[in-house]
């Protein structure tokens, strides 16, 4: 079993900011976290990487597990550490987040695996809510290398 909180190494694990264009709107897919770290929080869907699996596997599985949908077109965005240290200042949870963004493909969103809840968000949406600084950072990236075609 892989080990979640107080690792002796950092974990890989994935992110991917799935986007759709509705009528020239774009809107990025969003899960509201069931389990730590942050649980309750809005992300982007994502989680570890499993044994054998390319990392891109990795992003279309937890993506579909975490909101029942497809994607295509997946393409490398960043790398992020994510460490979460206690009221010790004992590292708590470590993974090295490998973040992707891709295009929805099919499907309706609808919450699973991890995922207490799903929805769709456009920038305006966005703005409203309490992401991590990373999360944030992340969507506005994938959100600007769409418009600007890459």
């Amino acid at each position: 079993m892989v080990e979640s909180s107080y690792p002796r190494r950092p974990t890989p694990a994935v992110g991917t900011v799935v986007i759709r264009d509705v009528n020239g709107r774009l809107e990025v897919l969003l899960i509201k976290r069931a389990k730590a770290p942050r649980a309750g929080a809005w992300s982007i869907p994502g989680g570890r990487q499993k044994l054998g699996e390319t990392l891109r596997e990795a992003a279309m599985r937890e993506v579909r597990e975490e909101t029942g949908i497809e994607i295509a077109n997946i393409r490398l965005l960043d790398v992020v550490d994510s460490i979460t240290k206690d009221d010790k200042d004992v590292v708590e949870y470590h993974y090295s987040l490998i973040d992707f963004t891709a295009d929805w493909a099919s499907g309706t969103a609808v919450a699973g695996g991890d995922a207490a809840d799903v929805k769709w968000l456009d920038r305006d949406g966005l703005a409203s809510l309490d992401l991590w600084h990373e999360t944030r950072r992340i969507i506005e990236l994938a959100l600007d290398q769409k418009l600007s075609g890459n």
